[in-house]
């Protein structure tokens, strides 16, 4: 393998950004698999993210066998997994991060512009093909959707690999409640590797450090950096600030392979929001569990990955042309996994159910009442929750759901947080390993009422499309009907078991002492990191109030719940 370190990449305003560049020492032509973003290209993995290198080491061994590991990246390819078969690998640092100069503005129309570049820079080199592959986690998936979306001619395919594709509506605001995640990631993982701040992280292999090679001044660092922190907080409705970091989905062309997770708050609607909204036809979704590094480590994942990039790069015969449009890890209330095939999403076969809030039995019944009542909780409480009544037959869960809630509050606004709920037989919860938080939960809906408004174009029974454009404050006391949006979701429930659901005024928090892990602050209770605490968005007294619900009569409130069948047999799909 040659290693080039640090090869300069010209943007189209001049700019140099820094690129390493892994290739196999043959003298031939090989297809590009590139990587650009913010986290410092030559800081190890084993040393920015130690807890999760001990996962994979503990836990996955297989993530990190057969190679030295000696050139492992936070959320981007082994070179050493790669380069043997056939592959240029390339990370760039991206504008202003690592050891590129320049304004950093994460997710900015300059930063996607840039990776532009990098693609078209990487195709006309004497080592490539022309053909360049994406792939990566998180930001590096992100990304993906973005640069996608402005069609570089040499893009080839992309794999993104658990990253959102909508910034407001997944990356900084649910259901039009901000979240903290920005404000917890971003001195962490992003401002410590700026360029030219003062980070003792060398790298391991040349010894440079991974933040430039030199060290700016305070006052130079906040003049070179965009404050993304204050950015949102600035612009609590869906303005142009987020439009222009959100991709048109509809301009990506290229194969795509969707992979993303069940349970994270950040990447799981991006992943089958994409998957839905490319224009291309050539486009495959594979959804799995566990903590959201993981599969991508793998040798499950890895040998995926290849097979898709050895069929569109490569062009070889992977047995690409055998896959499923929709792959999936259903899951399984012991932790486990039923992996199949499917021809659609949502599934064909899905039983679109209404299950309703009976106020006053407190129960989730199959039909509503036919007398309206209501009941009434504190905003800052423990909320209400309902049940079924113990399963008599297994039931299995998979897709996006809903809920449409008639409410009112005794403030101009409320914020309504529902979380899907699963009980054994003895009255304790499910939870899964989620991508970031061990005790995850079964599912998650947030709306902010005042932003209520829907798009009836976008809409659909089971995924509202909310515009977020505008506030409509309520009226005291007055009843409002709204619909929730319910992030996709996969649980097979035993018979025995309980299904519920729990609607608060705050973040869900699963009952019980813990000790709960703490990350950044936050103790993990079914959420991870993705709380709704800002103070500067759900600080005011307006959404500490009292919320009512009613349902029965004209106004039922209800969720929609995909049910699903046991599964045929998939047939095989043919691809160009």
């Amino acid at each position: 393998m040659l290693i080039d370190w640090d090869v300069p990449i010209e943007m189209n305003d001049g700019l140099v950004l820094r690129a390493d560049v892994f290739r196999p020492n043959d003298g031939e032509r090989h297809p590009v698999i590139m990587s650009h973003g913010p986290y410092g290209k030559g800081l190890a993995f084993q040393d920015g993210f130690p807890a999760m290198w001990r996962n994979l080491e503990t836990e996955h061994p297989d993530a990190l066998a057969g190679s030295s590991n000696l050139y492992q990246n936070w959320e981007t390819v082994d070179p050493e997994k790669w380069v043997p078969d056939g592959y240029v690998v390339i990370r760039v640092d991206s504008r202003g991060a690592g050891r590129s100069p320049g304004y950093l503005d994460i997710f900015s129309p300059r930063e996607t512009r840039d990776y532009y570049d990098c693609i078209e820079w990487a195709a006309v080199q004497p080592w490539s093909t022309g053909k360049v592959g994406l792939l990566g986690v998180s930001y590096y998936a992100v990304n993906q959707w973005q640069v996608a979306a402005l069609q570089p001619p040499h893009l080839a395919a992309i794999c993104p690999w658990e990253g959102s594709s909508d910034f407001y509506r997944e990356f900084t605001h649910h259901g039009g409640i901000l979240n903290i995640f920005c404000q917890q990631w971003y001195p962490g993982q992003v401002a410590s590797v700026q360029y030219g701040v003062e980070n003792p992280a060398r790298s391991r292999v040349t010894g440079e450090p991974v933040a430039g090679p030199e060290v700016l001044t305070p006052e130079e660092l906040a003049k070179n950096a965009a404050d993304t922190v204050a950015e949102l907080r600035n612009h609590p409705l869906l303005d142009e600030y987020y439009r222009e970091r959100t991709p048109d989905l509809s301009a990506i062309t290229v194969p795509v392979l969707s992979a993303t997770n069940w349970a994270h708050h950040l990447h799981t609607r991006g992943g089958f929001e994409g998957y839905a909204g490319v224009a291309g036809e050539q486009k495959w979704l594979e959804v799995h569990g566990l903590q959201h590094w993981v599969e991508f480590y793998t040798d499950y994942g890895v040998a995926l990955q290849k097979r898709f990039f050895g069929h569109f790069l490569h062009g070889e015969d992977t047995g690409w042309s055998d896959q499923p449009p929709v792959f999936v890890h259903a899951r399984r209330v012991d932790g486990t996994f039923e992996r199949r095939g499917e021809t659609a999403w949502p599934l064909d076969r899905t039983q679109w159910t209404k299950f309703h809030l009976d106020v006053e039995g407190a129960t989730l019944a199959p039909d509503g009442d036919s007398v309206e009542r209501s009941t009434e909780f504190d905003a800052a409480g423990d909320g209400l929750t309902f049940w079924t009544s113990p399963l008599l037959q297994e039931m299995e869960l998979m897709g996006p759901a809903s809920a449409s809630l008639r409410v009112s509050s005794s403030t101009t606004d409320a914020d309504l947080f529902l979380t899907l709920r699963v009980q054994d037989p003895d009255g304790r919860d499910v939870r899964f390993t989620s991508a970031i938080d061990p005790a995850g939960g079964i599912a998650f809906g947030w709306l902010r009422a005042s932003r209520r408004k829907t798009d009836p174009d976008r809409s659909l029974p089971y995924r509202p499309w909310h515009t977020y454009d505008e506030r409509q404050p309520l009226t005291p006391g007055a009843p409002v009907d709204v619909e929730v949006e319910i992030w996709p979701t996969s649980v097979i429930i035993p018979a025995g078991y309980r299904l519920g659901v729990s609607l608060l005024g705050r973040d869900f928090e699963f009952p019980g002492d813990g000790p709960w892990p703490v990350v950044a602050g936050v103790p993990l209770r079914g959420n991870g990191v993705f709380v709704h605490t800002d103070p500067h968005d759900r600080g005011s007294q307006e959404y500490a109030g009292t919320t009512t619900l009613y349902s029965g009569g004209a106004h039922p409130s209800y969720l929609l719940l995909p049910v699903v069948p046991a599964a045929p047999s998939v047939p095989r799909r043919s691809s160009d």
